[in-house]
Parts: C-alpha cells; structure tokens; sequence
C-alpha cells in the first residue's frame, strides 16, 4: 500500500517550507520532503516585509544591518545607509530549519530524504519515489502517491526536470561561499552592521562578491556565470584582502543560482514549481529569500485551488500572479546586471553612481516595499539624467581606449 498525501512539497528550503506550512494551515494532507543537511550559499539578507508578510518573529534575525557598503575596483567605496529601517540578516542553518519545524507543528508531515522519481499509477495519479535519509544508493526506493506536487528543490530542480519541458535552459550563476567565525568588531573596518558588495572583476568577472555578518558569523561569497571561474579561489583571495584569512571557518556552500523566472512553473496537470527551481532569484542583486517564500505562497496557494476544482488550469496562476507582482522589477534588475557589470570601468561607474542620494533612498525604498517606487517623480526624472550621462562616458572613454588601441596597429 503506498500512502496518499493531497500534496507532496518536494524541498524544504524557506520556498517549500512556505509552501507547506500554508497548505497544512488550510487543512491539506501536505508531506514536506527535504533532503537533510543541504544549505544554500547565501548572503542572508532579509527585508522587514518578509518578516510582516510571513509572521517571522524578530528573534530569527541573527543580525540587522543598517548600510551596506559598494566597493569599487578601484578600492573606492561607496556607504550606502539604510536610514530609519534596517536589512534583517538570518542564518540560513537555523532559519531554514525553524520554517520546517513551524510546518510541522501546523500540520505537514515531513520525512528527510531524496527525491528520485516521479512517476505515475495505472489511473495516473503522481508517485514520488524516494531515497530516505541514510539509506545507501541503489537500496529500494519509497514511494507516496500524490493528488499534486510542488517541487522547491533548488534551482538544479530534478522535479523541474521530471515534470517541465526540456527546451528550456535557465542561465545560472555559479555561488560559492564560507560561513566563517567573525571578526571582532572594527578589525580591519569590519563592521557587524555593514553588508559589503565586491564590484572586482578580479573576484567575479560578471556578478560580484560579498562580506555579510551574521552576529558571531560571517558569509563570504562570490558569484559568476562563467564557467570555469575558480570561486574558492576567489573568495580565499577576499579573505586575504580584508584579512580574514586565519578566521576559523565553519562551513562552505555552493550551489547553482538562477538568473531569471522560468517561463513556465507547471506542467498542465498535476505539478508546479516555486523558489529557485522556478527561476525566482533577483537579477543584479541575487536576493532570493523573499522571492522564494513568496512563490512558494503563490504555489500553495494554487495548488490548494487544483484540489477544490480539479481543474489543472489553475496552476498557472502562481506565475501569473508572481510576474505581475515582480516582473517589471526583475526585467530592471536583468538589464542592470547586464549594463553594469559587464567591466570594471562599468563598475567602477556604477558603484560612483551609488553615492547619489536619490539612487540610494529610492534603492532602500525599493528593496523594503519589493516594488518599484513611483512617487517622487523629479528623482527618477534626475536619476534617468545622471545615468544617461555614466552611459555617454562609458561609451566616449571606450571609444577613446579603443583608437588609441588602434593605432599602433595601423
């Protein structure tokens, strides 16, 4: 006899965790299967909706940071202050953890173990096969049927790969980072109230690397989209600019991270995806925590309407409704990476671009509201100028560098 769950939420990341804790919440039969042990390379980094939206008390916060600080290849940095609020910084270890425990004591049912297939009945109901936790490679599977399916399971998704179409290849950068004990406070400017952000092409030629403080810990970590960029190396050379080598370090994490939404989360029938292996990690920034929850809500949220209806149509709706509330703000994120990253004298322009105060409140508005900020007219109308002007300088000093590369040639 396989036993029978209305949904099976396979990962239980901050996404899956979301998702089941919100369909036990409604009343689902919801198995949570989270493969034990595996952490996302992260930076932490949480705004104050996430904890409003989704009941997050404060005590997860493991630290609050109130600026972050945009480093030039230069070396020239850029202070860029919170103000009245704060960027909540958690530990992906406990806080992940704690969102599983609080599905559980709502309702899910949780089992650690691996997904391994996802195959189908005689009446075509989905049947997820597993690997328990501990259990060797090859030993026989178990296997619970299902009525749908939420696949969370990162952006490497194998739910993603049994249920989606092929065709589609989603780009990813490559994330590597070293969870370390932290300094003490003022060691080498080290501020436990300051998020740092690495615009080096020398520690990743097209994204950038990053120094968060966690309390007693620290993330260091770097990320690339090109293959075959050494980031261990990377981030031991971080280490050794800021003088964190002989920091103890208490673990490392690396993983894929996807660069935009997929275009399509469900299959017509019975699954749907949320959080990483949906594509939903912001461009430029790589922040994905909120974004994860939020589709993991919006995947239950769907999932939950399939089991009253039965009509797989609404699937869907967890993309739609995701794309409509976040999509102009990651088409503006995608094609800020893609401007501004792609050279050190382009990053060099942007983090001088960063010392404007009207791109540093809107910035901060932006990132605690998760919207485009609307009001204030005049400063998107004198942001739009300066741009345009870091444009025309970068395209006049290239074109400069280039005829004078010419002319020896000639």
């Amino acid at each position: 006899m396989t036993e029978q769950f209305d949904a099976v939420v396979v990962g239980g990341g901050p996404s899956g965790a979301t998702a089941a804790n919100d369909l036990a919440l409604a009343g689902v039969k919801v198995l949570l299967l989270d493969r034990a042990g595996r952490i996302k390379p992260c930076g932490g980094a949480v705004p104050p909706r996430l904890l409003k939206d989704f009941d997050v008390p404060l005590e997860q916060l493991c630290a609050r940071a109130s600026s972050a600080r945009m480093i030039a290849p230069s070396h020239k940095a850029v202070d860029m202050p919170v103000g009245d609020g704060f960027v909540g910084m958690v530990d992906r270890d406990v806080f992940d953890e704690w969102l599983r425990q609080r599905a559980v004591s709502n309702g899910a049912t949780r089992i650690d173990g691996t997904f391994e297939a996802l195959e189908r009945d005689s009446d075509g109901t989905a049947v997820i096969a597993y690997r328990p936790k501990g259990a060797p490679r090859g030993s026989e599977r178990v296997k619970v049927r299902a009525k749908v399916v939420i696949g969370c399971d990162g952006g490497n998704s194998a739910v993603a790969r049994a249920a989606l179409p092929a065709h589609e290849k989603v780009p990813f950068v490559s994330a590597y980072h070293e969870v370390i004990e932290s300094p003490p406070e003022g060691f080498n400017g080290f501020e436990g109230g300051r998020c740092d952000v690495y615009y080096q092409g020398n520690l990743s030629p097209d994204f950038y690397a990053w120094i968060f403080p966690h309390g007693g810990k620290t993330s260091v970590g770097v990320g690339s989209a090109v293959k075959g960029f050494p980031l261990r190396e990377a981030v031991a050379k971080l280490r050794e600019q800021v003088g964190m080598t002989d920091c103890e370090t208490v673990r490392v994490e690396g993983a894929p991270i996807p660069l935009r939404p997929r275009k399509r989360w469900d299959n017509g029938k019975d699954v749907v995806v949320a959080g990483d292996a949906a594509g939903v990690v912001a461009p430029a920034s790589g922040e994905g925590i909120y974004y994860a929850m939020t589709a993991g809500r919006l995947a239950a949220e769907s999932a939950a309407s399939f089991l009253k209806t039965g009509d797989a149509a609404v699937l869907k709706q967890a993309r739609k409704k995701f794309m409509k509330a976040h999509g102009q703000v990651f088409l503006v994120l995608g094609i800020m990476q893609w401007f501004w990253y792609r050279s050190d004298n382009m990053r060099e322009r942007f983090v001088k671009l960063c010392r404007d105060p009207d791109i540093q409140q809107l910035t901060w508005e932006a990132y605690m509201n998760k919207e485009l900020v609307r009001k204030r007219p005049m400063a998107h109308v004198r942001i739009f100028l300066k741009d345009t002007g870091q444009l025309l300088g970068a395209l006049f000093s290239g074109g400069r560098r280039n005829n004078s590369a010419a002319t020896p040639a000639e």
